[in-house]
């Protein structure tokens, strides 16, 4: 019990906990726009999630011009979603959230015809620590691939991996249904 209102405590007085949405947003310092394949993506909306009154990461969604939102599930679009880490995250930590996630808004069956690429993405994830930038991209010329910090970590042609991880942020029942909100609106 000390150990926990000690943390809280310890939360509770960080001055960077409760800092402004729009602060934390220029400090991710999200670009208007991004290149893709031969696509130049721009930047449609961003946010911050929030846990437990701590701000982990600040999140920018990428796609086509002329393209809204919400029409960016669509497989045949190209996307980006981007992700600016303000905390240390163990990888185990991020690999559970997203597991917990992927089961939730997915049956056993697509789970299991996805196993053997999540666990090839999860294997190519690294610790996080403050500052890092993640950035899921999909084309459907070159399928799926992850960056950290500027640096291809994975690659997949599966267009159904795509769909289901990029899900864990905008599909319902995803990681936050605020985030997904804030990201997809119009």
């Amino acid at each position: 019990m000390r150990k926990l209102l000690a943390l809280v405590a310890l939360l509770l007085l960080s001055p960077t906990l409760l800092a402004n949405p729009d602060e934390r947003l220029r400090e991710a310092n999200f670009a208007p726009e991004r290149p893709l394949a031969q696509v130049s993506l721009e930047r449609k909306n961003q946010s911050v999630l929030r846990y437990l009154w701590a701000d982990v990461y600040a999140a920018a969604l990428y796609t086509e011009p002329n393209v809204s939102a919400p029409q960016i599930l669509d497989r045949q679009r190209s996307k980006r979603l981007e992700l600016y880490y303000f905390r240390k995250i163990q990888r185990e930590d991020v690999i559970e959230a997203a597991w917990t996630t992927l089961n939730r808004q997915h049956d056993k069956a697509t789970l299991a015809r996805l196993r053997s690429g999540l666990d090839a993405l999860h294997a190519s994830f690294q610790n996080i620590a403050p500052g890092d930038r993640y950035a899921l991209n999909y084309t459907t010329d070159s399928g799926l691939s992850l960056e950290r910090n500027g640096k291809l970590a994975f690659t997949s042609t599966d267009p159904e991996l795509a769909s289901a991880y990029l899900g864990i942020w905008l599909a319902p029942n995803g990681l936050s249904d605020s985030l997904r909100s804030s990201l997809l609106n119009d």
